[in-house]
């Protein structure tokens, strides 16, 4: 079942949409659907995603080893990083509320740690996740945010890590930069949940296809 399903032209103001989890000010102020974003700004095309360079910003695009696939999109901004994944969703009904419950089963099964709290973009997931210490080494952890955005016919995923993940001065930084993403949905039928396609950049700023400055 794709979200096509859904009537053509049905009202998105509609009561079904309060199962929907995003800012208030989402459409004014992000994450931009592509129709709603500024056409002449110099975003960076990757496919699913657009991104908007700004000065100290490098991009990694994570690919899965065996089909070469990207899946995800690794931004390292204010000793931060922020992965994105955009999907399909339904067009009147929203993702994050399920994935959120799911996310805080799997950190969970992991041996970590996960809290639920209100944030600018709506509910978040605080994780601390165990992490693999050298052999005769103490346990360390690490904390995650895990964010997300319901929009039109796309969910949009976030995980941060480093700073931004305990200190506020670089979460408004890496805040403002997941605002900042434009989710680009086409209109190919997906069902829900998939991977809104991703791409490398059609000209990298470096020779490295994996990783650039922005």
């Amino acid at each position: 079942m794709t979200d096509s399903s859904d009537t053509p032209g049905e009202d998105l103001t509609a009561p079904q949409d309060a199962d929907k989890s995003a800012p208030e000010d989402r459409e004014t102020e992000g994450p931009l659907d592509e129709s709603e974003a500024n056409p002449v700004r110099p975003y960076v095309d990757l496919g699913g995603v657009k991104i908007l360079p700004r000065e100290g910003l490098h991009l990694r695009l994570e690919v899965e080893e065996e089909s070469q696939r990207v899946v995800a999109v690794g931004l390292d901004y204010a000793n931060s990083t922020l992965q994105v994944q955009p999907f399909a969703a339904p067009r009147s009904t929203g993702l994050w509320h399920e994935i959120r419950e799911q996310i805080a089963e799997q950190v969970q099964r992991q041996g970590g740690r996960v809290s639920e709290r209100d944030g600018v973009f709506g509910p978040e997931l605080v994780a601390e996740i165990p992490v693999a210490p050298p052999q005769g080494a103490p346990g360390e952890t690490r904390v995650a945010r895990f964010v997300g955005v319901d929009g039109p016919r796309w969910f949009l995923r976030g995980v941060i890590a480093g700073d931004a993940a305990v200190k506020p001065e670089a979460a408004a930084l890496v805040e403002d930069l997941f605002r900042s993403i434009v989710v680009v949905r086409g209109n190919v039928p997906m069902p829900p949940r998939d991977l809104i396609p991703l791409r490398m950049p059609s000209a990298p700023s470096t020779g490295d296809s994996g990783y650039s400055s922005l």
